[in-house]
């Protein structure tokens, strides 16, 4: 075995070109593939409002793009891998690198480091664009493809429990005791039936609750209204139920979702499930790192024993099972039955020894 852990810079060089190459090619057919697919079921939605056109066609585009690249790399660095290993093995390149002396991680060592830049390539870009076209899209969709409102940080349509009561208020504006509320309505029940409905146009915070001004309440039992003028109601809500009440992991960049989580942990909310999510961002893109481990049963083995196509649906199915169990423990952890750590972490640790294990029984 050589001293050094990867093969000449040569051949490194032409099986990491091999490799990118490969990956960013699927991954363009599969970006073709699938939003082709996406946009005839979403363009007679997006062309259903009047004033909606080709512009917004491809402005739909612009922001489902970046997801679609963002969920399906992982798949392609798969694919990739086991296109790369097996046409390696076919050709007999791995035969002869292992007759030079190298082990089975020697071989795959140039696999895996690039994989751990196209990880990094992979937060950047999930950071950076994903994050910001997936907010964007989803305040879109919850206008049905209208006109898109200015962003300018508002809470819309927030919907709070005080006691027995509901309140509904159109947008929420500000941070902790600055909060300002608009178009508030406070619908009054007493033991499950609505008695009454408070409607104000504004309302904002003051010790010991929520003053609203102008009330008009609306009595249900007489069908009559009268005037309250300024009062103060929801003596026992925070200011963050109104202005943390929805927070979206996936339209958030790793630092804005940090400050959520820290934000809502102040104020005593529960935060489990977001900091399964918080974690996730890391652990995802690193399984391009994990693939050529799990792909290297491909890799291995004489292809004229005419097992070469078995190995590689070996490899695809290791591949497929690790994005299997990611999604049931990113489910679990959303759920609370995991904890964060363990939601994000665990499939990633428990294939990475699985991978070393098929690999050092088989091979080393």
């Amino acid at each position: 075995m050589q001293a050094k852990f990867f093969p000449s810079r040569t051949v490194a060089l032409y099986m990491a070109r091999l490799f990118v190459v490969r990956t960013f090619a699927i991954l363009a057919a599969l970006v073709i593939v699938l939003q082709t697919l996406d946009l005839l079921s979403e363009s007679g939605r997006i062309l259903a409002v009047p004033s909606n056109g080709n512009a917004e066609i491809l402005r739909y585009v612009g922001f489902r793009t970046p997801q679609i690249i963002g969920l399906f790399l992982p798949f392609s660095v798969l694919l990739s891998t086991i296109l790369t290993l097996s046409m390696l093995n076919q050709n007999s390149e791995v035969i002869a690198l292992k007759a030079s002396g190298l082990s089975a991680h020697q071989v795959l060592a140039p696999l895996i480091l690039t994989g751990f830049i196209i990880a990094i390539i992979s937060f950047a870009f999930n950071d950076r664009v994903v994050s910001r076209a997936t907010a964007t899209l989803n305040r879109w969709q919850k206008v049905e493809y209208a006109a898109l409102p200015i962003d300018r940080g508002d809470r819309t349509n927030i919907w709070v429990r005080d006691g027995d009561d509901l309140i509904n208020v159109r947008s929420a504006r500000g941070k902790g005791n600055a909060v300002t509320l608009s178009d508030v309505t406070l619908y009054d029940r007493q033991e499950g039936n609505l008695i009454g409905v408070i409607r104000a146009a504004k309302g904002g915070r003051i010790v010991g609750g929520w003053q609203i001004d102008n009330a008009i309440r609306f009595d249900v039992a007489t069908g009559t209204s009268r005037k309250l003028g300024n009062i103060i109601v929801a003596r026992g809500v925070r200011p963050d139920q109104f202005t943390l009440t929805t927070v979206d992991p996936n339209g958030l960049s790793f630092g804005a979702l940090w400050n959520a989580i820290n934000d809502l942990r102040d104020a005593g909310r529960p935060t489990k499930a977001l900091e399964g999510s918080l974690w996730h961002k890391i652990s995802g893109p690193l399984s391009a790192v994990l693939m050529p481990l799990l792909g290297a049963v491909a890799a291995f083995g004489i292809a004229r024993s005419g097992k070469l196509f078995i190995r590689a649906v070996i490899a695809m199915a290791l591949g497929f099972a690790y994005f299997v169990s990611e999604n049931f423990a990113i489910t679990m952890g959303d759920l609370g039955a995991y904890p964060p750590l363990l939601a994000a972490w665990a499939p990633f640790i428990l294939f990475l020894l699985i991978g070393e294990l098929v690999l050092v029984r088989s091979e080393e």
